[in-house]
C-alpha cells in the first residue's frame, strides 16, 4: 500500500492511524519501504508518524547525527507530538537515543532495533564503491539475513545514492559522525521504558551491541529473533510487529495494585 507523503513547511512525512503517537526513524540507506509492513499494522492501534529525514539536504557542516536529532526535535515541536514512542533503526535508532537524551520530555518510550550508538561494522574499506552494481548488491545483502529479502528497488536506491558524488559524500559523513558520537556513558540517563528488537544475524550492529544496550540503559528489554539480520522490521515483520505490540500494550495498562 502506498502512503500519501504530507508536506508541513520543511517537514515531508508519512501519518496514518489515530492514538498515541508512534514515531519511526529509518537509516542510513532506508526510506518508506523499509516500514511498509509496520506502518500497515500499527495504523489501526497508533497514530503511526515517519518523519523522512534530510539526509541529504543538510548542508556538510550538519551533515551528523546531532544535525539530524536537531531536525527530529524541530518536527516533534512543530506537530506537538506527546506521548510519543520513539522507534529508530540503525543510524534512525542512533538519532532517537540522542533525542531521548537531549529532550526526554515528550518521549514516553524507546524502541531500538540494529541501532548504532555504542558500535557497528561499516561496509568495509572500499566502500562506497562507485560504479560496480554488482559490488553493491552483494554489501547490501548483507544487510539480511536472508539476501532475497533484498529487492532490485532496494539496490537500485543503494547504487542511486553511492553514485552521486554529493550524496556519497554525505554518507561518509554521516557514518563517520556515528562512530565519533559514541553514547556508551550517557545511557543510563535514559528513563524511559526501552524495547530492544536484535537480529540473531546482524553482522553490522551484531547480537552483543544489543546486549550492551540492555547493560546500559536501566529500563529495557531485549528480544532476538533468529534468522534475521539488521532490519527486522524489514526481514521478520510479523514477529517484529508481535513483539513491539506486546511491548506497547504492556506500557498502557494500569500498574498492579499490591
Amino acid at each position: 500500500m502506498d502512503y500519501e507523503v504530507k508536506q508541513v513547511e520543511k517537514f515531508k512525512f508519512v501519518e496514518e492511524g489515530n492514538g498515541e503517537p508512534l514515531i519511526l526513524l529509518h537509516g542510513l540507506f532506508g526510506a518508506l519501504s523499509n516500514f511498509r509492513d509496520l506502518i500497515e499494522y500499527f495504523r489501526h492501534h497508533n497514530r503511526v508518524i515517519v518523519p523522512l529525514l534530510p539526509l541529504f539536504d543538510l548542508d556538510l557542516l550538519h551533515t551528523t547525527v546531532g544535525g539530524l536529532e536537531k531536525f527530529v526535535y524541530k518536527f516533534i515541536e512543530h506537530r506537538d507530538y506527546k506521548n510519543v514512542n520513539l522507534l529508530g533503526n540503525s543510524l534512525g535508532g542512533h538519532v532517537a537515543l540522542l533525542h531521548v537524551l537531549k529532550h526526554p520530555a515528550r518521549i514516553k518510550s524507546v524502541i531500538l532495533t540494529g541501532s548504532s550508538g555504542l558500535f557497528e561494522n561499516g561496509m568495509g574499506d572500499s566502500y562506497p564503491k562507485r560504479g560496480d552494481y554488482e559490488y553493491i548488491k552483494k554489501k547490501t545483502e548483507l544487510t539480511f539475513y536472508d539476501p532475497a529479502t533484498v529487492t532490485k528497488e532496494l539496490v537500485d536506491e543503494v547504487y542511486g545514492i553511492v553514485n552521486n558524488r554529493i550524496k556519497a559524500i554525505k554518507v561518509i559523513s554521516l557514518a563517520k559522525s556515528a562512530i565519533r558520537n559514541n553514547l556508551g556513558e550517557e545511557l543510563n540517563q535514559i528513563k524511559q521504558p526501552t524495547l530492544l528488537i536484535w537480529g540473531n544475524n546482524d553482522t553490522i550492529t551484531p547480537p552483543f551491541v544489543g546486549r550492551e544496550f540492555q547493560r546500559l540503559i536501566p529500563r529495557s528489554e531485549l528480544h532476538f529473533v533468529d534468522k534475521c539480520g539488521h532490519a527486522p522490521m524489514m526481514e521478520i515483520p510479523e514477529e517484529f510487529n508481535r513483539i513491539l505490540h506486546k511491548f506497547l500494550t504492556k506500557l498502557n495498562e494500569p500498574a498492579a495494585v499490591a
